[in-house]
């Protein structure tokens, strides 16, 4: 699946890096197959999801 030199690390790694990018449909393709999404979702070549880990944001009030 892989066609740089370096053998790819395993769908759970870390390091594996952009094949395909399509920042216009928020995704990018990765050499061990796994699609990551750009709101930090991923879909795994074995079929598994990770869901999406966004960052809570307190609101703020504004003062007038």
């Amino acid at each position: 699946m892989c066609s740089h030199r370096s053998s790819c690390a395993s769908s759970d790694d870390t390091t594996p890096h952009i094949v395909a990018a399509h920042p216009e449909q928020g995704w990018n393709l990765l050499c061990n197959g796994a699609i990551v999404f750009d709101d930090t979702g991923e879909l795994l070549p074995d079929g598994r999801v990770v869901a999406p880990h966004r960052v809570q944001v307190d609101l703020l009030t504004v003062a007038a």
